[in-house]
């Protein structure tokens, strides 16, 4: 008898399947590959134009990056394409960010002597080096002079630095910038692409292990994925015990009565709560209940100022751990269900005890599982925002809740996160276009990171499936 072929026999559901398995692959790279362009390219240094205006009388010339190409509608509805320019400068010469009409265009020169500084307040400057409008040769000398100067400077440490480079303006305006607020320089009309390449790890490098400036527009990001590894590792140390502990007895000890069953079912609907809940309870619960009674009970001294009695890392790890809890315990009961009631009868038939069987035979078989459970925690808590907002996460932390003095780790300092970040650039922030490529930024190493610290664990539970072979396997 020939076997059937399509949807009766299943092979088009199967391939079905896969298609939308490889579809939602497919644009998963692309939202990554989205991200990566629009975020690590904005710090490739580019270039820098001398842009004029000759439609409207009176408007001098700038310097500026083009940033991006979009549509408008004018008066008369229709669309005409239009240039973001990015001319820095924020402290004179507001706005920093521009739309332009390509129309409005005139000539766009990219002179060599324009220089791209970054500064520790108030964004980038963008200027040329050399006054417009004199000898080549002049121009030259200057600027040489200038750079043999601010080199020079940016070789002492920033608060012994005197004088300020003179930066001129596109129509020939010169302002002094202290050389004590100057961080990095390139010439981007000037720099091959092995210069071009150091400026980009420079910048990155900076991105990844300096803190944040300017209300989070500037500077890096450092704090915010400190604060979100280590709040992952402190709720992953508090909810994985707690997990196998409640599996263990609600699937080897506890008998399996109604009782048992709407336990279980309490737990699935656990998983179900909205996150923000879970704050509100860790807000009311942690924080002003068993907050406050420590700070009665071990700081008494330092009242009415509180110590654990305001948010901080604890509440945070502690509020997570409770909302990543049935996660837990579901994947862990799942993997001690998959242990074959064979192995528990031979090794009490053995002589060993119950609490040996469990040690020795049911939570090495069930690992595995522990682990998924484990990478399904991190998974969510590590982009979990909601609740973080009300017990522990703040915009800044200029401390570290780890550091070199005693007790090293500060439980009751409050952090930063890198989700809490990403959504203060993104709808908080003062300056939304100098955000926005951060925003893209922090959101793929959000992604990155995750990925990292479940990498970690699927590598640990494919070691521990060599030693403990599935024993359905």
């Amino acid at each position: 008898m020939s076997r059937p072929v399509g949807w009766r026999s299943g092979d088009g559901a199967l391939w079905l399947s896969t298609g939308a398995v490889a579809l939602t692959l497919l644009m998963t790279l692309a939202l990554l590959g989205l991200l990566a362009q629009a975020g690590f390219g904005h710090f490739w240094p580019k270039a820098l134009a001398t842009v004029t205006f000759p439609e409207r009388q009176g408007t001098p010339p700038v310097l500026a990056e083009l940033r991006e190409q979009s549509a408008f509608a004018n008066a008369e509805g229709e669309l005409e394409p239009r240039w973001l320019l990015r001319t820095g400068n924020r402290d004179w010469a507001a706005p920093d960010f521009r739309w332009v009409p390509v129309q409005g265009l005139g000539t766009v020169h990219f002179d060599p002597h324009a220089v791209e500084l970054e500064r520790r307040s108030w964004g980038p400057a963008l200027g040329l080096l050399a006054p417009p409008g004199v000898p080549q040769a002049e121009r030259q000398g200057a600027a040489e002079a200038a750079l043999t100067a601010l080199e020079a400077a940016l070789r002492v440490p920033p608060g012994e630095r005197e004088g300020a480079l003179t930066l001129f303006a596109a129509d020939g305006q010169r302002q002094a910038l202290p050389y004590r607020q100057i961080v990095r320089y390139w010439l981007p009309n000037a720099m091959g692409w092995n210069a071009k390449l150091g400026v980009y790890f420079a910048r990155l490098g900076a991105f990844l292990h300096e803190p944040p400036r300017e209300a989070n527009t500037e500077g890096g990001i450092f704090p915010a994925l400190f604060g979100t590894v280590l709040m992952v590792m402190l709720m992953t140390v508090i909810v994985t015990p707690i997990g196998v502990i409640a599996a263990v007895y609600l699937h080897e000890y506890a008998p399996q009565g109604m009782l048992t069953q709407t336990l279980r079912v309490a737990v699935n609907n656990l998983a179900g709560v909205p996150s923000i809940v879970y704050g509100v309870f860790g807000l009311g619960f942690f924080v002003y209940g068993v907050g406050h009674r420590m700070d009665q009970a071990l700081f008494a001294d330092a009242l009415p100022a509180p110590t654990f009695g305001t948010p901080g890392l604890l509440w945070a790890s502690l509020t997570l751990a409770l909302l990543t809890l049935p996660v837990m315990i579901v994947a862990t009961e799942e993997g001690l269900s998959r242990v074959p009631r064979q192995l528990r009868e031979a090794s009490l038939a053995l002589g060993a005890t119950r609490l040996e069987t469990l040690r020795k035979i049911i939570l090495p078989s069930a690992l595995p599982a522990v682990l998924t459970g484990v990478i399904l925690a991190v998974a969510r808590g590590a982009g979990e925002v909601a609740p973080l907002m009300l017990v522990g996460v703040v915009k800044l932390a200029p401390e570290l809740p780890l550091d070199g003095t005693f007790p090293y780790l500060h439980l009751e300092r409050q952090f930063m996160h890198l989700g809490f970040h990403i959504y203060d650039l993104a709808f908080q922030s003062p300056n939304v276009e100098a955000a926005r490529p951060l925003v893209y930024t922090s959101a793929l190493l959000l992604v990155i990171m995750i990925v990292l610290l479940n990498l970690g664990a699927v590598v640990l539970r494919a070691h521990l499936r060599g030693r403990h072979r599935d024993p359905l396997g």
